[in-house]
């Protein structure tokens, strides 16, 4: 999914807002577990709690405020794209390790396979992973693809390194060095209870999409982001609150896409034929 046109150049206050309105009214109803939405009163009710002026939400005359009306609308929006489209989307490992299974057999892949990290009865394909890396090598022609960099992305002008982004990433392409793209997978079907990594996938996105930020204003070089996360039970029955974060990053702007679950089938192998499109042009 991408971001909505309507929210894509909101200033920064307008996300401190959405953040801290959220945190306070909390981010699922109660009894449903659907991502809520909020009135202007409840919002202004949780600036209020906070000991903060409400007066960006209603002014003097006890009128709610275009930004009042703009909260609401994403809200509302977030709401909706998340109970509507995203939880549907979202795959359990038996439907996961189905379309892995079927996507192998009709492809004869050759691309990398990685296993989970886990042990015993539960070690098996990195099912996500899996599907990703099948869906890029069918649609990527006779173009290189790293799965698997075990370097540091890197940026060059001229041929000297004008940035170097602070971890490493799952995928690039078509390399390591001045990728145009670069993914990461967040793929938890093993997982029985809530843990650290799902927050830390969201500040690691952050982290990546303010790094790419600066790298687009200050030196001209725009490169495509992508995070693709999958596990139902993790991130829906677990951590809706962080895939409201994820949607928010979205919005802001610090990752161009967001593949949710079965998403990646529908989507990916476009996203991909695009950026061979992109390096014919160069060819050219």
């Amino acid at each position: 999914m991408q971001s909505n046109p309507r929210f894509r150049d909101c200033p920064l206050d307008f996300w401190a807002q959405v953040r801290l309105i959220s945190q306070e009214s909390g981010y699922t109803e109660r009894g449903t577990g659907r991502i809520k939405k909020y009135s202007v009163q409840e919002m202004a009710t949780a600036i209020r709690n906070l000991g903060l002026d409400p007066s960006l939400l209603v002014d003097k005359q006890n009128q709610f405020t275009a930004r009042a009306d703009l909260l609401r609308q994403y809200f509302e929006y977030r709401a909706s794209l998340l109970n509507e489209r995203v939880e549907p989307l979202l795959m359990d490992k038996k439907r996961a390790k189905k379309v892995f299974r079927e996507l192998y057999r009709d492809y004869h892949p050759t691309c990398p396979i990685p296993m989970n990290k886990q042990k015993g009865a539960k070690k098996a394909p990195a099912y996500l992973t899996g599907i990703v890396n099948i869906l890029i090598e069918a649609n990527k022609g006779d173009h290189p693809v790293d799965y698997d960099p075990r370097s540091l992305p890197t940026f060059t002008k001229h041929g000297i390194p004008v940035r170097t982004l602070a971890r490493r990433i799952d995928g690039c392409f078509p390399g390591v060095i001045n990728p145009i793209a670069i993914w990461e997978i967040k793929e938890y079907y093993n997982t029985t209870t809530f843990g650290s990594r799902v927050a830390d996938a969201v500040y690691e996105t952050l982290l990546d999409g303010l790094e790419l930020a600066d790298l687009r204003e200050h030196e001209g070089i725009a490169v495509k982001h992508y995070l693709m996360v999958d596990d139902h039970y993790t991130w829906w029955d677990c951590g809706r609150s962080y895939l409201c974060r994820v949607v928010d990053l979205l919005q802001m702007g610090y990752v161009d896409e967001v593949l949710f679950g079965h998403e990646v089938v529908e989507r990916l192998p476009q996203i991909v034929r695009g950026w061979v499109a992109d390096q014919e042009k160069t060819r050219r």
